[in-house]
């Protein structure tokens, strides 16, 4: 190929839509585009790159391998291009009008309400979008760019951080539950004959099942107030945030479960940007809002 082949952004767009789309049509649809654009498209960027990108097949216009190939490559071209010219808008504001932040439910909503409150003193303006997330849930949204900073049990691969506080997990049941009749410590083989109520990963693949005892009875919640509450009601038992449970336990409406070994862990939480290098005034601000809270 020779070095003044130029391809437009817009046509490695007529190619993605029309593998995607399955056709001409319905990929112009797409792109809010006539027909015969897409098509000219196709056509000029075949003749730039001196190659078949696609075989009519009937209605239907089918990638040859080639355009296959071609159509990976341009998926990442795209995103990369989508992504500086984000990198590029948001240099050029003073102060972003938005942050966006997954904020993982190990941190009890009124400590980031208070972390909000104090960052809202300082930028009235800016609106703050917060994603609720639990264990990978956190993960996907840092990966794929849908906020600016999280607040995490887990380090994505690739992603570094700043360790905020340590959360304690602790085993609970309420006081009548048939665990504190025992009349000895719980083993974990006693956990594995009563129902256990755990948080649903919120992430798109539900990787991990964090906690759970493999008992052959489950209940899966989708929010630590839903467990919190059920585990209060004698439904089930539950290793618990302290930050949701301390004034219970202080109260004697739970108990702390007598176990040999185990009934409490410790997850270490960050602080972690997106893109540390492009994050804004507010984003930052946001950011350092959290760690004094948690110094």
């Amino acid at each position: 190929m020779s070095k003044d082949v130029k391809v437009t952004l817009d046509q490695w767009r007529a190619l993605i839509a029309v593998i995607e789309q399955g056709g001409y049509a319905r990929a112009a649809e797409t792109l809010c585009k006539s027909q015969s654009t897409v098509s000219y498209a196709i056509s000029q960027l075949e003749q730039a790159l001196n190659v078949a990108v696609f075989k009519i097949e009937g209605r239907r216009a089918n990638p040859t391998a080639a355009g296959e190939s071609l159509y990976r490559r341009a998926k990442h071209l795209l995103d990369e291009a989508e992504a500086l010219e984000s990198a590029a808008a948001r240099m050029s504001q003073k102060i972003e009008p938005v942050v966006s932040l997954a904020a993982d439910l190990l941190i009890p909503g009124t400590q980031v309400l208070d972390c909000l409150a104090e960052f809202a003193e300082g930028f009235p303006a800016t609106r703050v979008d917060v994603l609720e997330s639990v264990l990978s849930g956190t993960e996907d949204a840092l990966v794929q760019k849908q906020v600016d900073l999280a607040i995490t049990g887990r380090m994505p691969a690739g992603f570094m951080g700043d360790h905020l506080t340590d959360i304690s997990l602790i085993g609970v049941a309420a006081p009548e539950h048939p665990l504190h009749h025992l009349g000895r410590s719980i083993t974990q083989e006693d956990l594995r004959h009563h129902r256990q109520l755990v948080v649903r990963d919120s992430g798109i693949h539900r990787r991990y099942t964090a906690g759970w005892q493999e008992a052959d009875q489950r209940w899966t919640l989708a929010h630590i107030t839903t467990s919190l509450t059920a585990v209060r009601r004698g439904l089930g038992y539950a290793w618990l945030p302290s930050g949701y449970i301390d004034e219970h336990l202080q109260s004697g409406a739970l108990k702390r479960l007598p176990m040999v070994q185990g009934v409490e862990r410790k997850v270490a939480v960050y602080l972690v940007y997106a893109e540390p290098d492009l994050a804004g005034p507010a984003t930052r601000a946001l950011g350092a809002a959290f760690k004094q809270y948690f110094a």
